[in-house]
């Protein structure tokens, strides 16, 4: 029989089903083990479940000769070195699809919360200092009928802008392959270079996957680029935006707010984010519904099971590898 990892705790419904094709190692912890740890359980197993916090690299690989398939339970996979993994004849499988929604409304809800000044305002009742209405207190910006701008097309890029429809907004993207004219209009989404996005935002929605093309896509040179009156949303990966940039663009008010769910080196923030009054900050809970959680680990067990069974995983990322070499 096959044995595999957990590398953190799981639905128990995830864990029986494995236990009914695996002799499994579960790490029953809501916490990550450090590298030595992993390499350590990985040493004589065939196959993984990992979580994004959980680093797949080559040095890894090396001390783990059995393993044949890591099984990430997410969507992105930066904690993965994908070349090491094919090289060393690994098959690397992410869980596509089942967050696409739940990443969405996430983005939405900080969207409303940025534009709104929720946060501060929330706690501004909590701390007392709410002394009464004021005509001109607590000055938001309309979302409806705005511009919404999404860097990055992809599945989720296109929930989040068909959510839009309900404000009225019109709805420009940036995307490296341009959608089909069918996909446009059920987006009500137009086309635009990256220098008109940045121009024109509203809200700009950041969707794009981490790679070291992406890295810091948002920088000094393009929040110059936005208007004086606009949010960033930034619900897909730390690394996309230059944080230290942004805080200086944010305490300057060169962009009015932003949402964030994601930053560089999380959960290690820059300090300086903890003093704005125009940032909405939340701990990575784009996927973080129960039901979305539930589908993720369940979509990591098929695939883990798929592979091991000799078959293709639902969601193989490096298809040179759909037989193990080892």
């Amino acid at each position: 029989m096959h044995k595999i990892l957990i590398s953190r705790e799981v639905y128990p419904e995830v864990l029986a089903r494995l236990e009914q094709h695996f002799e499994v190692d579960y790490h029953a912890v809501d916490a990550p083990l450090t590298p030595k740890q992993l390499a350590s359980r990985l040493a004589d197993k065939d196959g993984v479940l990992t979580m994004p916090t959980e680093r797949i690299d080559a040095a890894l690989l090396a001390a783990c000769p059995r393993l044949k398939v890591v099984c990430n339970s997410a969507v992105g996979y930066n904690n993965i070195d994908l070349d090491a993994c094919t090289r060393a004849g690994v098959m690397a499988t992410n869980t596509p699809g089942v967050l696409d929604d739940t990443t969405a409304d996430i983005a939405w809800a900080l969207l409303l919360a940025s534009a709104r000044h929720i946060a501060a305002a929330d706690q501004w009742v909590r701390t007392g200092q709410w002394g009464g209405w004021k005509f001109k207190g607590w000055l938001g910006q309309d979302v409806h009928h705005a511009t919404l701008g999404i860097l990055g097309m992809g599945r989720i890029g296109q929930a989040v802008a068909r959510r839009a429809a309900g404000f009225e907004m019109r709805v420009i993207y940036h995307n490296r392959t341009r959608l089909s004219a069918q996909r446009e209009a059920e987006c009500r989404a137009t086309c635009v270079d990256r220098a008109t996005l940045l121009r024109e935002s509203d809200f700009l929605v950041l969707m794009l996957p981490y790679s070291p093309e992406s890295h810091h896509a948002i920088g000094a040179a393009e929040l110059a680029q936005m208007k004086p009156t606009a949010h960033l949303i930034n619900v897909a990966r730390g690394g996309i935006v230059d944080d230290a940039a942004l805080i200086e663009a944010l305490q300057a008010r060169r962009i009015a707010g932003a949402g964030l769910d994601v930053f560089e080196g999380e959960p290690a923030l820059d300090p300086r984010f903890f003093t704005l009054d125009n940032a909405v900050l939340t701990p990575h809970i784009g996927s973080a519904s129960s039901a979305t959680r539930m589908k993720m680990a369940m979509l990591a067990a098929d695939n883990l099971i798929a592979a091991l069974n000799g078959d293709r995983p639902p969601n193989l990322l490096n298809p040179q590898v759909e037989k193990p070499a080892r």
